[in-house]
């Protein structure tokens, strides 16, 4: 997968996961992209998504709130910032819908989720980039690794391989 310049990595401020799995792109997206599907993988179990609003266009809403098994929970809002079918999905906590600032994010950082196909499966990258090298740290002590990694992109590929 050849990369856009623009995805460059900055070690100090970005956490990066790539995998190739046998699922097509199409699928992948649906999974990111529809909030009953989303709904059923997003978050590491035992948590769980008990709200998903996704206004799929530039300026547009990505809002979650994912509840965990002490009834805490996380109210996640966001910015669509790119919507390339299939192949590129670019949001952000920084900005609430229609480009507005967010106030006080859960946590800043911009996500980049990007497929291409690889024979029948795609390759998957994911890019959470981050302001600060202390926010990058911060997000990669709360688990990124393993959150957006074991479990939920095993569970996305499980979600869409169950239907």
């Amino acid at each position: 997968m050849t990369r856009r310049t623009d995805d460059a990595i900055d070690p100090k401020l970005d956490l990066m996961i790539e995998r190739t799995v046998d699922v097509p792109p199409s699928l992948v997206w649906q999974a990111w992209t529809t909030p009953h599907h989303l709904k059923e993988w997003f978050c590491p179990k035992p948590w769980s998504v008990s709200e998903c609003q996704i206004d799929l266009r530039p300026g547009g809403l990505f809002h979650v709130v994912q509840v965990g098994p002490k009834d805490e929970s996380h109210d996640i809002v966001g910015c669509y910032l790119e919507v390339v079918e299939n192949t590129r999905l670019v949001w952000t906590l920084a900005l609430l819908p229609g480009f507005r600032p967010a106030a006080k994010p859960f946590l800043d950082f911009t996500a980049k989720i990007l497929m291409a196909p690889q024979g029948t499966g795609t390759h998957y990258t994911t890019i959470a980039m981050h302001g600060s090298e202390p926010e990058a740290k911060r997000h990669a002590d709360m688990g990124f690794y393993k959150g957006w990694n074991t479990a939920v992109f095993d569970q996305l590929v499980a979600y869409i391989k169950s239907r």
